[in-house]
């Protein structure tokens, strides 16, 4: 479908939430961490295409705060699939940054160690930014936020008539880039899962049956080519958009 799509329109910011892989493993009779395995290769597939397609950031709900909870064995599997596919090949080859956010101090050491210096090895990569959002969740980044706020105010830093949601946003984890234009989840559900609440205020959200590790370029297209149908008001009226294009 890429000839369909208008490459002026290609969102600058894709978040996706990457749903399926446990169902995928279990409908073909295979261990969950079988899927989890195949998302991997999912998400190569989908950061060269995001890649090609000129996308700037791509943002991949990892592991969130919640899925501590999961079973022992399953965490375990998750964190060392971390570990491993955190591979040059994806990242210099497509010249990707690296980036990841989330409560990092609940990351065992050596994941959190091979995290870093994959942030570091490949900080002058230029084509694209993929931000990884791991042990994280929207509700722990806001009250991280509101709790760094309040302790300047309490410190005398900056006044209560001062915060807004510019402020707001600079105490992000994600306040280094623009907030996604597009949010893709995969897997059927029709939730956001405590994913980036804050950034997605004005986002476009497309949800599709397919589970994450079936998700290919067509699959991407597709989704890329549903936003670009939509009008984006920011609250305004149809006709108002229509005589500012």
């Amino acid at each position: 479908m890429k000839e369909q799509l208008d490459m002026n329109r290609i969102p600058q910011h894709i978040a996706i939430i990457m749903d399926g892989n446990g169902r995928w493993a279990s409908e073909r009779g295979k261990q969950r961490s079988y899927g989890h395995q195949a998302g991997v290769d999912a998400v190569r597939t989908i950061t060269s295409e995001c890649t090609r397609l000129g996308v700037k950031y791509l943002t991949l709900y990892t592991f969130s705060t919640e899925n501590w909870n999961r079973p022992a064995d399953e965490v375990a599997a998750l964190m060392g699939l971390v570990l491993t596919s955190l591979e040059d090949e994806i990242f210099m080859k497509n010249n990707v940054r690296f980036r990841v956010i989330g409560d990092l101090s609940r990351i065992p050491e050596e994941v959190r160690a091979k995290l870093h210096a994959t942030e570091e090895h490949t900080a002058g990569n230029t084509a694209m930014t993929m931000v990884v959002a791991l042990s994280y969740s929207s509700k722990w980044e806001i009250t991280k936020a509101v709790k760094e706020i309040a302790t300047e105010v309490k410190e005398g830093k900056i006044a209560v008539e001062d915060v807004d949601d510019e402020m707001m946003s600079r105490h992000m984890e994600t306040n280094f880039m623009p907030d996604p234009e597009l949010l893709i989840r995969t897997g059927g559900e029709l939730r956001i899962s405590n994913y980036m609440l804050w950034q997605i205020a004005y986002s476009e959200l497309y949800f599709c049956d397919t589970y994450w590790p079936d998700f290919d370029e067509d699959a991407l297209h597709n989704a890329i080519a549903s936003y670009q149908s939509r009008q984006r008001r920011f609250g305004k009226t149809e006709e108002q958009v229509e005589n500012e294009e």
